[in-house]
């Protein structure tokens, strides 16, 4: 990927639509913040690198349609996050229903999402999420971010 000054603030330049397609997947460091940058079904996607649950990497995670939503599974603990709202969803039935059926429910927005855009020589760019308030996969970025999941990894390492 060739350098180009970045604006501070963003949008920043992530790199050319072949190649991320090529890619399917690609980490970014923007603004001191990790990004995973996903193309899949022929969309683009940016979501914060690290599952809001324990700090899993989801670059490794699998992409499901789930619930007719377009979800990364995290590969240590199998939490689901949409796509396109980070959103974690799960499935469970209601045992206070006469006949329980198994259904998708949703724990909220978990993990922050970005805006992916490209133009039209095929540059694509990211801009960081600025929705006010606190999102739980914040929790894993910046200097503090990398001391959490290092601890996280370490409890992991631990049970097994």
């Amino acid at each position: 990927m060739e350098e180009k000054e970045q604006p501070i603030g963003g949008p920043y330049f992530v790199g050319k639509k072949d190649e991320l397609i090529q890619a399917k997947r690609s980490f970014r460091t923007l603004g001191g913040r990790d990004i995973l940058i996903i193309h899949h079904q022929g969309g683009f996607y940016a979501i914060d690198s690290y599952c809001y649950h324990a700090g899993g990497e989801l670059q490794n995670g699998d992409i499901e349609e789930l619930d007719g939503k377009l979800c990364i599974i995290c590969p240590n603990h199998k939490y689901k996050i949409t796509l396109a709202q980070g959103e974690c969803i799960y499935k469970s039935s209601n045992p206070r229903e006469e006949k329980p059926v198994p259904r998708w429910y949703s724990k909220g927005v978990k993990q922050r999402i970005h805006t992916v855009t490209e133009n039209n020589n095929g540059d694509v760019y990211v801009k960081l999420s600025d929705a006010a308030g606190w999102v739980e996969s914040d929790f894993y970025q910046g200097e503090k971010g990398k001391i959490e999941r290092e601890k996280a990894a370490a409890a992991e390492k631990k049970k097994s």
